[in-house]
């Protein structure tokens, strides 16, 4: 489904003193005391909460959550032009030397709090009830939690509204960790049964079904317990909703991994839950940025200095250049894999492709470049400027993952640790390449044998592996308690630069101008209960 533009106009009118017959319906008009009042007024404000999961770009700023998970980590270095202040931002990001005041911060906080006020609209004001209601409600529950969560896995404890909040009350402030996945899990909890598994109409793809919603709240539940310490019984209640997602028999693993990111492709079945593009609704740079919907990293993370004859890829503006720290983490039997994740200045070279050398960021430059958001010679834009339409979609959560995760919980909760292994199997045997692969790859078993990993360690590997390039990585990092200044080469900005506040994004100055300094810039140690 291609979320369309919805807005309301809020005017508040007072005639002081005036009789009743100068009071006058409105009429033309949509106010929040008469909409909100049918099937279809309740659909057009669904579609306007599902909006801002699609922003790549707002404020004039770059605001995916899949570069920032990956160049905050040590799996990319920011890239762009030979200046090294491309983006100065996403510098600061990769860096670890953000502050309050970095422009990358207060966009993505309002992205994100935009859809929670967007959903609190629509959960506060509906007038009308209707089992299909009621799913348009659920899907608006799994949209908070998953605003949230992504303010949660950004931020760190932040405030959390679910009733429209009084633009005269400035002294919010962040709740604890507990208090923000109370609210995250109490809405997927509440929408589960309420959605369907799966939507008829193919115009509906991206819309939010059962197996989204367990499998966010699988994920939440994995968060929550990673940052309480341990939390075995949160661990165990992550386990029955990913097994749901498993045993639904809506999903499997695409037989070729590559197949995942190649051009066109999208909702494939490992899809659980994928953010929706398209470059059917004309615009360019001059559109305001909510109303661009094509994936905009698509060109910024492309090939810097490509050749102009290459046969696939145009060139682009060089972000997100994947670290030898990450090339070097693959194990040797693991190629088909990293060759489908990532492609290096030897490969171009060899097949007559130069790259120019003078356009390149020597400081973060590594010879290596992401393939899951290629910048493909074949994308088109109908109407618009090409360069912010490239419709891409960002698969969010995918089977391969809820496996993972399923094996995670089973292992750090008090499940089996051989059913976790088999699950982990699953996508081992997937990652050795197109076709059936019994008894051709190493099964988890064997590797934890061959290099003394745990089966904890082993699903760190796989999730690294399996998940480069798609924006988990830092947050994977941060809730385990392995986010650390060793993860960087000596020498290396973030090496020196790390330290505990770095977990998190600063808020923004301005919201904690607004407050008086109650909302403070870092979360507090004492919020982590």
């Amino acid at each position: 489904m291609k979320p369309t533009k919805y807005i309301t106009a809020l005017v508040l009118c007072l005639f002081a003193g005036c009789d009743d017959f100068l009071t006058v319906n409105p009429q033309n008009r949509q106010f929040d005391t008469n909409f909100y009042a049918t099937e279809n007024q309740v659909f057009d404000a669904l579609i306007a909460a599902y909006d801002p999961i699609q922003y790549s770009w707002y404020d004039g700023r770059w605001v995916s959550s899949v570069m920032l998970g990956e160049i905050w980590s040590d799996n990319a270095n920011a890239g762009g032009d030979a200046t090294n202040f491309d983006q100065p931002g996403w510098q600061q990001i990769d860096d670890l030397n953000t502050d309050a005041l970095t422009p990358e911060t207060r966009s993505l906080w309002r992205k994100y709090y935009i859809g929670v006020n967007k959903t609190n609209q629509l959960l506060n004001n509906v007038r009308v009830e209707s089992t299909l209601v009621g799913q348009y409600l659920a899907e608006a529950k799994f949209l908070r939690a998953f605003y949230y969560f992504e303010l949660a896995r950004t931020f760190g404890p932040v405030p959390v509204f679910t009733t429209l909040p009084d633009p005269f009350d400035t002294g919010k402030k962040r709740n604890t960790l507990s208090e923000v996945y109370t609210q995250i899990t109490k809405d997927l909890e509440e929408a589960i049964p309420l959605l369907p598994l799966r939507y008829g109409d193919p115009a509906f793809r991206g819309r939010i079904t059962k197996g989204a919603a367990e499998a966010l709240l699988g994920k939440a539940y994995l968060y929550w317990a990673d940052l309480l310490n341990d939390d075995k019984t949160l661990f165990d209640k992550a386990v029955t909703p990913l097994k749901g997602v498993i045993q639904s028999n809506q999903y499997a693993l695409l037989d070729d991994y590559a197949g995942l990111f190649t051009f066109g492709a999208a909702n494939s079945v490992e899809s659980v839950f994928e953010i929706q593009y398209t470059n059917q609704v004309a615009a360019d740079w001059g559109t305001p940025p909510a109303f661009i919907n094509g994936n905009m990293i698509v060109q910024l993370c492309g090939i810097r200095g490509l050749c102009a004859n290459h046969p696939l890829y145009a060139p682009g503006w060089g972000f997100m250049l994947p670290t030898h720290s990450l090339y070097n983490s693959f194990l040797p039997d693991d190629t088909y894999r990293r060759n489908a994740t990532l492609i290096s200045k030897a490969e171009l070279t060899a097949s007559g492709c130069s790259i120019q050398e003078s356009d390149q960021n020597k400081t973060d430059e590594t010879g290596f470049w992401q393939k899951k958001y290629a910048n493909y010679k074949a994308y088109t834009a109908p109407g618009g400027e090409i360069n912010v339409l490239k419709d891409a979609n960002q698969p969010y959560i995918r089977f391969a993952e809820v496996l993972l995760m399923c094996a995670e919980a089973l292992v750090r909760g008090t499940g089996s640790e051989q059913e976790a292994l088999s699950y982990i199997d699953v996508v081992r045997e997937r990652a050795k390449g197109p076709g059936n692969n019994t008894g051709n790859f190493k099964t988890a078993s064997t590797l934890m044998s061959e290099n003394g990993w745990t089966a904890l360690e082993l699903i760190w590997y796989e999730r690294r592996a399996e998940l480069a390039g798609e924006g988990d990585r830092w947050f994977d990092l941060v809730r385990s308690g392995r986010a650390a200044s060793t993860l960087f080469p000596s020498g290396d900005p973030r090496a020196e630069n790390f330290s505990a506040q770095d977990l998190y994004l600063p808020a923004p100055q301005r919201e904690v101008d607004i407050t008086n300094g109650q909302l403070t810039t870092y979360p507090d140690p004492s919020l982590f209960k």
